[in-house]
């Protein structure tokens, strides 16, 4: 969880950089020199580190789930909190895979997005049959530290994945078209981009922090005959409501395909980069090159 780690230590103060481990496929990524810049334990190991942690953040693309799970399984202990952020993923799948190395693996499911780094994250999680309650609240712990994090019901949450797992790209396309239309009216491109950016932070923050239903908020600044009202019934001639709609659903819909493919066992081309194909092989002692990230608590827990 390369998103995660500057958050946990430079501002959430979570946790001690030298009590976290991540492992990389490749330990010449920027990324991972971001990494050990502050401090951060880098492996090419999944079992090292798992070996080295209790809290395991499976941070890898859906299909590559029970590659992962195949090549660690046998290093989980009853210690070990394991948390899929894999999209999709099913707790279940996981708890199968890893019934067949421990007989009660502690799981968690979570879907959180980017803004984390900015500690402005949004993450739901979901517990296991076998997570007892501080488990889930040692996640939410974390997850807080880097923005909103709240327990929701497994069947949640590909919903979720697709409104804000999903929400920061449809944020930046809208911005981006926004700052287009400023620059075609004149504007500068850099003003036009710290324009649009401010109103939608100063739009969301309004939200949050008020009780008012967006759709009034929305009509507060719509003076009758106004510009506003205007360009808002050029958005709704456009079906501006229903892309968005339809963009969640599609978001959530190629989110459970995500779990059949995984479901299969098989490495589609479209999944991962070409250059890693070779790698994750399930016989292959190679495997334990894909991305898994897993964090130590500065106390007696580690993560």
């Amino acid at each position: 969880m390369d998103v995660l780690r500057r958050d946990y230590t430079e501002y959430g103060g979570i946790l001690a950089s030298h009590k976290i481990t991540a492992s990389s496929p490749d330990t010449d990524l920027p990324t991972v020199a971001g990494l050990r810049k502050i401090g951060v334990n880098v492996t090419i190991s999944n079992k090292e580190t798992v070996k080295n942690s209790d809290v395991l953040f499976l941070a890898v693309k859906p299909p590559i789930i029970p590659f992962i799970l195949d090549e660690i399984g046998s290093d989980i202990e009853d210690r070990h909190i394991v948390v899929s952020c894999a999209a999709g993923v099913t707790i279940s799948s996981i708890e199968k895979k890893l019934s067949a190395f421990i007989p009660t693996p502690k799981v968690i499911r979570c879907m959180t997005n980017t803004p984390v780094i900015v500690r402005e994250g949004a993450t739901v999680y979901a517990t296991g049959s076998h997570a007892e309650v501080e488990d889930g609240k040692l996640l939410e712990q974390l997850m807080t530290s880097v923005g909103f994090c709240t327990e929701v019901e497994e069947d949640l949450i590909d919903a979720v994945t697709g409104l804000s797992g999903s929400g920061p790209a449809y944020a930046f396309t809208a911005l981006d078209a926004l700052a287009d239309g400023g620059v075609k009216m004149g504007l500068p491109r850099r003003l036009a981009v710290r324009l649009g950016a401010q109103a939608l932070l100063g739009a969301a923050k309004m939200l949050l922090d008020s009780e008012e239903h967006p759709g009034q908020l929305k009509d507060n600044v719509c003076s009758p005959g106004g510009a506003t009202i205007y360009a808002l019934h050029l958005l709704e001639s456009g079906g501006f409501r229903s892309l968005l709609i339809n963009a969640v659903e599609a978001s959530c819909i190629r989110t459970r395909e995500l779990q059949c493919i995984a479901d299969q066992e098989k490495v589609s081309p479209a999944a991962i980069k070409k250059t890693l194909m070779d790698k994750v092989k399930l016989e292959s002692s190679t495997a334990n090159k894909v991305s898994l990230f897993n964090h130590k608590n500065a106390g007696s827990k580690k993560f």
